[in-house]
């Protein structure tokens, strides 16, 4: 589940910073990131010690790894052959060595853990990183599913913080941007969800200086010295964004209904729909549709996505499960793939005694 950008780009950071994410992506739970695109979090950290790959605009074998690994055996955390996963990421044009280096790092992060067999490796999902992903994976199938809801009010986090404070300043922003607030002005952001008591601890301990929040509705002036909430957001640069998605994966679904698209190209296709779609929450945090242009597209996109995501499941899963059987030499039933819906309740299984000592390579 995990699937994600423009063809799955991020890029594995050693600092330990709690972040939210992977298959990304709800704005109240995830953490540290500056800007949407440029230093999306994909999955919520559930450990100190599991830190997932940041995705960035460049190409990442390790995001790309989790992605994959993530998509087709969140479910049952089944074991997959060293060999596959680098077959896999080979259809990416990741080298051989690139992916192998990908996942030895992946597992010193504690994201994946390995089992040996004589000469053979194979390598799973930790526990906690899948919880992580499971957590995001909710987030993410939620987004923009149920009827829109907003009380007219707004969510104010007010703060200070010594100019020395840099480092720390980017990261409070960062989180801040993860929770789906965004700065009307320097020091004072808002949204127009309410804080959670959580929340407001977590950016209250990220902050050395001094801190307000506080949940008021807008008083509207004639003044043109005032500044509107709904104006922190680029309300017209995330209208494109959804309508660039809807644009680029509409054309693909009659290919789709027909069957058409099948092998490497269904699970290409499949990662970079999630892994763009996922950007969508840190983008828009569910604004008021009040608030918005009519026909906001938002609907569209997640519609669009589903469309795509689910469509191509079977042959996605299809063909991870044929790279698995050609290395181990046996059928892999227990590499299994989710849809939307699957996502939505929580996609973590409990049966993984079958594969526990599956190693391969």
């Amino acid at each position: 589940m995990p699937a994600l950008p423009e063809a799955v780009q991020w890029e594995a950071r050693d600092r330990p910073t709690r972040v939210g994410f992977a298959l990304h992506a709800d704005p109240q739970r995830e953490r540290t990131v500056e800007s949407p695109f440029d230093v999306e979090e994909i999955f919520p950290d559930v450990a100190d010690s599991v830190r997932l790959p940041r995705r960035q605009s460049g190409s990442s074998p390790q995001g790309l790894a989790v992605t994959l690994i993530a998509d087709y055996t969140l479910s049952s955390r089944a074991w997959l052959p060293t060999a596959s996963i680098v077959a896999l990421l080979g259809e990416f044009g990741v080298t051989a060595g690139a992916a192998r280096t990908a996942i030895s790092r992946l597992a010193r992060r504690g994201v994946l853990e390995g089992s040996r067999r004589g000469r053979h490796s194979s390598y799973r999902l930790t526990g906690p990183a899948a919880g992580d992903l499971s957590s995001g994976g909710i987030s993410i199938a939620g987004f923009a599913a149920g009827p829109d809801s907003w009380d007219g009010s707004w969510t104010a986090f007010v703060f200070t913080m010594p100019k020395e404070e840099k480092s720390r300043r980017s990261s409070l922003r960062a989180q801040l941007r993860w929770r789906g607030y965004a700065p009307l002005y320097d020091g004072v952001w808002v949204s127009p969800h309410p804080m959670k008591e959580h929340d407001h601890a977590e950016l209250v301990a990220a902050t050395p200086g001094a801190t307000t929040a506080f949940r008021a509705r807008h008083l509207r002036f004639a003044s043109g010295t005032t500044r509107d909430p709904i104006e922190a957001w680029d309300i017209t640069a995330i209208a494109a964004e959804y309508e660039t998605f809807v644009r680029r994966w509409t054309p693909l679904l009659p290919r789709i209904r027909a069957d058409d698209i099948t092998g490497a190209a269904a699970v290409r296709a499949r990662t970079e729909v999630m892994d763009t779609y996922r950007r969508f929450p840190a983008l828009d945090p569910l604004l008021p549709l009040e608030l918005l242009p009519p026909d906001w597209p938002r609907t569209r996109a997640r519609e669009t996505f589903v469309a795509v995501y689910d469509g191509l499941a079977e042959p996605a899963q299809d063909h991870v499960r044929a790279v698995a059987a050609h290395v181990d030499d046996e059928p892999r039933p227990d590499i299994r793939t989710h849809t939307v819906a699957e996502m939505a309740v929580g996609v973590i299984g409990s049966s993984t005694k079958a594969t526990t000592n599956r190693a391969s390579g």
